[in-house]
């Protein structure tokens, strides 16, 4: 057992973990962050609003900037918002650990005031976090799909955009409704992934790889005929069907498997590192991280995006890609709003209000009873 008491003991050296433990010892906290391989290169790919981005993060870590970024509803619409591609090793790179205690293992027993690690040995801490993302695989997933092809290539769907955020366009409305995202990756590469945003069970990496084939030859490329560069597969969790991430259970959890996930998109890393400071800030001044983390207004909000992945579970297959027709048709600060953000109680509402008031009756109907199910089916 260590006798040595450190500030936090950050269980976990993903983006959320790493982004902890570096902004701790930024400050002079005693940190000891704790994973089997710190070091291991990240596979997803991260992308996020640049507006999400904390102002602390490190310009390196953005590989890709898009000013503006097209939807396909299947009309198009384009979005005046930067988009940004994170380069995971330009990010993983960018969160130093000068200063950080690493210890290489696993942790076989999580308490609230210590980590015991596979070898017996014990750290202490006076504050314990487990960042090690969503494990409940019994929960609704995001699952996808893609290849990675030369920018060249992609040109003739970006028609002009330099990203696109959904694309709607070909997609079936007999099963599950999936989309089309495509990013660059830098100056040369693009990413062109089938997704789809939320299903119970999960959709299989199978069948979106199918989809993106037809997909492609829907908009005029076959898929046997590319160079394709690499290859993604995404498949995560969208939220933890325990509890919510404010109620007891210790210790602490922070990132995606602590609230820091939108449970209706998907995104977690930029609101990740933004709250990183918040956490930091109560462990340096000895408040409770909870009540930092979770104020009234973040907790209603998360509430209400749960709500949000309750309609698009629960919405009838052909509807869904008129959903979306109606909330991007909103007023762009509430879609912000719904979008960033995890105190703004009224832009979230506003948004969840005007998608209704922007789709047709019978569509605002089934919106509002598959967003007030009881439960997520």
């Amino acid at each position: 057992m260590t006798n040595h008491l450190v500030d936090l003991a950050v269980v976990g050296a993903g983006p959320a973990g790493r982004a902890l433990a570096h902004r701790g010892a930024g400050v002079g906290l005693q940190i000891a962050l704790i994973d089997p391989d710190v070091d291991a290169r990240w596979k997803p790919t991260y992308a996020a609003w640049a507006d999400d981005l904390p102002d602390w993060l490190d310009p390196s870590a953005i590989v890709a900037r898009s000013q503006q970024i097209a939807v396909y509803t299947p009309a198009r619409t384009v979005l005046d918002r930067p988009y940004v591609t994170l380069g995971t090793a330009e990010l993983q790179q960018s969160l130093g650990l000068d200063g950080v205690t690493v210890h290489p293992h696993r942790a076989a027993v999580l308490g609230e005031g210590s980590v015991q690690l596979d070898d017996g040995t014990v750290v202490r801490a006076r504050n314990v976090v487990d960042a090690r993302g969503l494990r409940d695989r019994g929960a609704p997933a995001q699952t996808a799909y893609g290849i990675v092809v030369q920018r060249s290539v992609a040109e003739p769907i970006l028609d002009g955009a330099a990203a696109i955020l959904m694309d709607w366009r070909g997609t079936r409305n007999d099963s599950t409704p999936t989309f089309l995202y495509v990013i660059p990756l830098d100056e040369q590469r693009v990413l062109l992934e089938e997704t789809c945003l939320a299903a119970a069970p999960p959709m299989s990496i199978g069948e979106l790889r199918g989809r993106l084939t037809a997909r492609l030859g829907h908009l005029g490329l076959d898929v046997n005929d590319l160079d394709v560069m690499g290859t993604e597969k995404v498949h995560f969790a969208l939220l933890d069907t325990a509890r919510h991430p404010w109620e007891p259970g210790r210790p602490l959890r922070f990132g995606a498997g602590g609230g820091m996930l939108h449970p209706a998109t998907g995104y977690s890393v930029a609101e990740s590192l933004s709250a990183a400071d918040d956490l930091i800030a109560a462990v340096a001044t000895g408040d409770d991280p909870v009540r930092a983390l979770w104020p009234w207004q973040a907790r209603a909000v998360y509430r209400l995006r749960v709500r949000g992945l309750t309609a698009l579970l629960n919405l009838p297959q052909e509807d869904l890609v008129g959903f979306f027709e109606a909330f991007f048709a909103a007023p762009a600060r509430h879609r912000r709003a719904y979008l960033s953000g995890r105190d703004r109680i009224g832009g979230t509402l506003c948004a969840m209000a005007g998608t209704a008031l922007h789709a047709d009756t019978k569509l605002a109907g089934n919106i509002i009873r598959s967003a007030t199910r009881s439960r997520i089916e």
